[in-house]
């Protein structure tokens, strides 16, 4: 008769004592850092204790601000969908834009709040507006109660 490996409760439950007391990495490696101030950090992948994905966190500039901002890159890389942390020619690239945008935009408020004239703004309609509908005297305004006369 062939020898079985049988399952050994006890013996599977001292070996994954056993493994447990080994000494784990808690500090995580530094990545990068974005143009806010936080600071990235990353515990690469382990397959053979069964880590599948890498732990990712940042330490905010301000630790007693909860409304942090956040690169999209950055965040991006924190919640897994791009393998690779964002290089420092990208945020600059994406920083510029960004401030392009702002400027354009304070041009556009500048250029329809200083002339307030007939071609900036469209004009008000008067009559009546959308979402104006006409009322029956059949239908009930308020359920159970007669409709106000006019």
């Amino acid at each position: 008769m062939a020898n079985k490996p049988t399952r050994d409760v006890i013996g599977i439950i001292f070996k994954n004592f056993w493994k447990s007391l080994r000494p784990r990495q808690f500090r995580g490696d530094y990545i990068g850092e974005d143009y806010f101030g936080n600071k990235y950090y990353e515990i690469p992948a382990n397959p053979s204790i069964g880590k599948r994905k890498p732990s990712r966190w940042f330490e905010p500039a301000d630790k007693e601000a909860f409304d942090q901002e956040l690169t999209a890159e950055w965040e991006a890389w924190l919640r897994g969908r791009r393998e690779e942390p964002p290089t420092r020619e990208e945020l600059v690239k994406n920083l510029q834009i960004m401030d392009m945008k702002k400027r354009n935009a304070a041009e556009l408020e500048a250029t329809y709040a200083k002339g307030k004239d007939d071609k900036a703004l469209p004009k008000q309609v008067d009559g009546p507006t959308i979402g104006t509908f006409p009322k029956y005297k059949e239908y009930e305004f308020i359920p159970g109660k007669e409709p106000p006369e006019k």
